[in-house]
């Protein structure tokens, strides 16, 4: 028998962390493609109204908001790979309770464990394919790999919705609603993106253990805490930051328009939850290639108005849509509109970021990041169910417009930026 340790694993080269890279990407949102267009229809059809809908779903949102934190340093601490298949199954059991949720509770306890994956889910993936690459080529680049990485998520998103609308229109069993195909597509495919991390994930061996390991998670626990209250000082501090967080709080309310109301209005216009699934498959899925070209049009838009007025602008398409969507008159008219709200959607992204940038500094701007992606989840999860009641209370079409509306508000928001980009020198756009 030999006496010789085993050999450790060998290193997985940049091109196979590439491959595995992009597999794990495309296996984690072609199911969620599937649902994109009837996540809330689905409750609704059991019996929930609009406004237990919407809160069933903020729930997500507020968990995210409260995990986000203190999970950052799980990765760090347990090694990427343990991490992301616990969310890969976190995410197996959340697809499980929401397919077969009837009540609201039940709904309810599903958004705690999607927002719980949601969490865990954020950042490991793409944490392990750099330090993959590091390990056999330090320092190189992958900026590459990530964007093309971006346009898979995209794509794989597009055709999902694209196959769960047919789905949804093929209805191949009559007992069951025409959503459950659909639903039960997307439960069997997380159970596939988990075999897939499993099996194809391979870490290099961390050293983090023990006392290191335990001090790692308590780290990030305490670190919550403190990175809050570090923002919280911020904003006092900059009135520019301020004004980019509230924006960034405007947008995230008017996305409950195009987001969530839409299958919903579109139900309205069409008469039955299954022909607004099937319609709602090649729509999404066009919006997603429309986004693309609002974040194309974003560097064109920041270009010849300046970073601060193409985020304006972007604020100002994107609300105006989503209060048209609420006084479109028909499904042809509404989706047009969510097209051109969609498309300023994106086009909002890149200069909103590009300013948040400019009020960071190396020091703190993962706070800043942090505080920007927190407040966008809490102020859904306050949002969502307000604008719920008052679709119950109200209509569906007044509570786009009345969130449309809210959006608007991130305009003037953008103010103080401007003004600080009115008194910056001039700087050359070309990077030599």
């Amino acid at each position: 028998m030999s006496t010789h340790p085993p050999a450790p694993s060998a290193r997985l080269t940049p091109a196979a962390a590439r491959r595995i890279y992009y597999t794990l990407t495309v296996t984690r949102w072609f199911p969620v493609g599937l649902i994109v267009g009837i996540f809330i229809l689905l409750p609704t059809e059991r019996g929930l109204t609009t406004a237990q809908a919407l809160s069933a779903a903020a729930v997500s949102g507020l968990v995210c908001f409260a995990l986000e934190l203190p999970t950052s340093g799980f990765a760090d601490a347990f090694g990427r790979k343990a991490v992301y298949v616990a969310a890969a199954l976190v995410n197996v059991i959340a697809t499980l309770a929401f397919a077969l949720a009837q009540s609201f509770w039940a709904f309810v306890a599903a958004g705690v464990l999607m927002g719980a994956f949601r969490a865990l889910d954020s950042g490991p993936l793409e944490a392990w394919f750099v330090d993959e690459v590091h390990a056999s080529a330090p320092g190189r680049d992958v900026d590459q790999e990530l964007s093309r990485s971006g346009t898979l998520l995209g794509l794989a998103m597009a055709l999902g919705a694209l196959v769960g609308g047919a789905l949804i229109w093929w209805h191949p069993f009559a007992t069951a609603s025409a959503l459950d195909l659909a639903i039960w597509c997307f439960a069997a495919l997380n159970v596939g993106h988990l075999i897939a991390v499993v099996f194809l994930m391979q870490e290099t061996p961390r050293r983090l253990v023990g006392q290191r390991r335990s001090a790692a998670v308590l780290g990030s626990v305490r670190e919550a805490p403190r990175v809050i209250s570090s923002g919280l000082k911020l904003l006092g501090r900059n009135k520019i930051l301020l004004g980019l967080i509230g924006a960034e709080v405007a947008w995230s309310i008017g996305m409950i328009a195009f987001e969530s109301l839409l299958p919903l209005r579109l139900e309205e216009f069409l008469g039955s939850s299954r022909e607004a699934g099937a319609t709602m498959g090649p729509v999404a899925a066009l919006g997603w290639a429309i986004f693309s070209v609002g974040t194309f049009l974003a560097g064109v838009a920041s270009r010849r108005l300046g970073v601060a007025r193409a985020a304006m602008l972007g604020r100002l398409l994107n609300g105006a849509g989503a209060v048209i969507m609420g006084l479109a008159l028909g499904p042809a008219s509404l989706i047009a509109a969510y097209f051109f709200t969609y498309a300023a959607h994106g086009l909002n992204g890149p200069p909103h970021s590009a300013l948040l940038h400019r009020e960071a500094v190396a020091s703190n701007r993962s706070t800043v990041l942090s505080m920007n992606s927190m407040m966008a989840f809490l102020a859904f999860g306050v949002g969502a169910p307000l604008a719920g009641l008052l679709a119950d209370s109200a209509s569906i079409a007044i509570a786009m417009i009345v969130v449309g509306a809210i959006s608007l508000l991130g305009v003037a928001c953008y103010l103080p930026a401007r003004r600080a980009e009115l008194a910056r020198p001039a700087v050359s756009p070309v990077i030599p």
